[in-house]
């Protein structure tokens, strides 16, 4: 049962505002409405509002639902449209196209159209709730629901979406009306979901609220472990690492890698842990949604204790190719033995909806194990869905539509990404496509800037996570997490850095030790913690090159008067950047450094309580200045283009590296003309 807040309605209510209410009630609600799974409708007038292919009921507004003519979905219930399937489904298809009412705004009719034109009640719901589907999908399912609900549901057994499932439906109807003179709480299809009509949305709650409370009941405790205890690996975090970066190389099949996220709830430990389980998917899908999101069968793969990385690249690249001739589709779904799940697809919210509903398919087998046993579609009926020219639209509809820009299908990791510059780069890195990983000391901060930037630019695309960079194993942690997250990534700006300005006369070692902790030593140790994860994509992309990009300064070309102790840590990174570029260059890793002239707007000069106006001003850096004013013009003079340098100019040498292919081990200055090369 839902424990959302159930929305104030009243008779007076507007049926449609009514209907989008109820519709996001469930729709927020994964354990009843996943992905595209589930419709709603209402009967207004002899027009049926019913939500369009594409919308999620969550958000769905009024601009969501098709309007479709009920005298025509009458004439569609009665047609016959033949035999042969394809002819059938084209005939059916735009028989429905035709029933809408306003045809211009080219909406798609949900494909259950049919279904909610024929159930009784004004309001109609259609749910995948989990646990009821552990009802639908058991091999006594038919029989369980007798005995739990009497004659107030109706059972279906499953058939081909579409047309024949309309006319199943109506004929099941005008049985049920002559055996019991009345109309059915619910419709149970097997393999499929719930059906749910009433005049009165509250009835409607009141009737899935019963559905799920007597299965849940029959299933009793813990039923989410039906396959055997959750057993965690003893070394899941070096094998996710491993296993996920290998993964986005495999599946590529474009030059951009795959994004790849990671599951081991304890659902899914129980499922992975089973030799039962590998059975249980061989035998097919359960319903049409787990097709459509994440092909019919997952692809098993064991782990080998102490495996070379190219050895486990060799196993993983003959599975998914013997994989995909076998069932006709690559693999979207890795379930790995005694380790958890991996999902795949070409950015997150792809690879996190397959990751959802495969899961939502192993809790419905296991409490159909625990009712009696799984009952799987048929091939014919697995077949239909894969070939369904409607499921294939569904399919489309899933892929999402991410902007393209200069970074679409790279995955960026971001230091110091909470505020001034990290924030910045994190955001036009969104902005041009890409998916974006804030790590800051500041975690609330990096958290909140993320969640500002999916609200921008849509919804899994930036994640914030805590790093301190004086820690390699802070480090360590905060990059494993970004590979259960993605599986990897492709571009890591080292971008958290410190100032302490003093003199060299009297600054304190403790001030000298932060500077050089975070600018230089915190450079190597994310260096040293990404390259492993880039390298493995290499090994199993060896045309893929990734970037380590440094923000370095024009304090690391020249020296800076009174501050040693920033100049000296940015000139050594450029030296570990020169280093490492000829190093990792056999992983097709680039580095490079971007040396930026003064970032005058940013926290780090206008801070007023500690910035560097402020402190040059307070150690007399600038001879003769009174205010800050008087600072920053001194240094915006010394720029032959007048003015401070602005994201914007740094960014252009961020894409500019990630793009070409031919440079590495260079520091390339972004400072208006201050500083010259020679």
């Amino acid at each position: 049962m839902s424990t959302n807040t159930w929305p104030a309605l009243t008779p007076a209510t507007d049926p449609v505002e009514a209907l989008i209410a109820v519709s996001r009630f469930y729709g927020a609600d994964p354990s009843i409405v996943l992905a595209g799974g589930g419709n709603t409708s209402v009967k207004v007038d002899g027009i049926l509002h019913v939500k369009a292919s594409g919308y999620a009921l969550a958000t769905i507004g009024a601009e969501g639902f098709v309007t479709l003519d009920r005298t025509k979905l009458a004439e569609i219930a009665e047609a016959q449209y033949g035999t042969q399937v394809e002819t059938r489904e084209a005939r059916y298809k735009s028989a429905i196209l035709a029933a809408r009412t306003a045809p211009e705004k080219n909406q798609r009719p949900s494909v259950e159209a049919l279904l909610h034109h024929l159930m009784p009640g004004k309001f109609v719901v259609h749910s995948h709730a989990t646990v009821v589907n552990t009802l639908t999908c058991s091999v006594h399912g038919e029989k369980l629901a007798r005995e739990l609900f009497d004659d107030q549901v109706l059972w279906i057994p499953f058939v081909d979406p579409g047309y024949t499932l309309g006319h199943l439906l109506k004929n099941a109807l005008a049985n049920y009306q002559q055996v019991t003179n009345g109309a059915p709480k619910a419709v149970l299809m097997a393999n499929h979901g719930i059906i749910v009509g009433a005049d009165d949305p509250a009835e409607i709650r009141a009737i899935t609220d019963l559905l799920i409370s007597r299965v849940a009941q029959r299933l009793g405790d813990n039923w989410t472990l039906a396959f055997g205890p959750a057993t965690r690996h003893p070394d899941a975090v070096s094998a996710i690492n491993t296993l996920g970066p290998i993964l986005r190389g495999v599946l590529a099949d474009s030059a951009a890698l795959k994004v790849v996220t990671f599951d081991d709830s304890d659902a899914v430990l129980s499922f992975v842990g089973s030799a039962a389980a590998r059975a249980a998917t061989a035998r097919g899908p359960l319903n049409p949604d787990q097709i459509v999101y994440c092909n019919s069968f997952p692809l098993w793969f064991d782990l080998v204790a102490d495996e070379a990385a190219d050895a486990t690249i060799a196993r993983l690249r003959a599975a998914v190719a013997e994989h995909t001739k076998t069932t006709g589709f690559a693999p979207k779904i890795i379930l790995v033995a005694g380790l958890g799940l991996f999902a795949a697809g070409d950015d997150y919210n792809t690879a996190d909806t397959a990751r959802n509903l495969y899961v939502d398919s192993i809790k419905v087998m296991a409490g159909a194990t625990r009712l009696g046993g799984i009952n799987p579609m048929t091939a014919a009926h697995r077949q239909f869905i894969e070939a369904w020219e409607v499921e294939a639209y569904r399919k489309q509809i899933a892929k999402g539509s991410a902007k393209l820009g200069r970074v679409t299908g790279k995955i960026g990791v971001v230091t110091g990404g909470a505020q001034g510059f990290g924030l910045e780069i994190a955001q036009q890195f969104a902005a041009e496509g890409g998916h974006v990983v804030l790590t800051d000391i500041n975690e609330a901060g990096a958290t909140k800037a993320a969640a500002e930037i999916c609200r921008q630019v849509g919804p899994g695309r930036a994640i914030g996570l805590p790093s301190n960079v004086t820690s390699s194993a802070s480090i360590a942690e905060c990059l494993h997490q970004v590979v259960r997250k993605f599986g990897g990534f492709d571009v890591f700006i080292s971008n958290a850095g410190v100032l302490k300005a003093e003199s060299v006369k009297t600054q304190s070692e403790k001030d000298f030790d932060f500077v050089t902790a975070v600018n230089y030593k915190g450079y190597f140790f994310c260096a040293q913690k990404a390259a492993p994860i880039l390298a493995l994509q290499h090994k199993a992309q060896p045309g893929y090159m990734s970037d380590i990009i440094q923000i370095n300064s024009k304090s690391g070309l020249q020296g800076s008067n009174r501050n040693g102790a920033y100049a000296g840590s940015k000139f050594g990174g450029i030296g570990l950047t020169q280093s490492l570029a000829m190093e990792l260059i056999e992983d097709g890793i680039k580095v490079n450094s971007i040396c930026p002239g003064n970032f005058f707007d940013g926290p780090l000069w206008s801070d007023p309580n500690n910035g560097l106006f402020v402190q040059y001003l307070r150690t007399n850096k600038v001879p003769g200045a009174k205010t800050i004013a008087d600072v920053k013009k001194f240094y915006e003079a010394k720029v032959p283009m007048n003015r401070g340098c602005t994201t914007p100019d740094v960014m252009k040498a961020v894409f500019y590296l990630i793009e070409q292919v031919y440079e590495t081990g260079q520091a390339v200055p972004v400072t208006g003309g201050q500083v010259m090369l020679s």
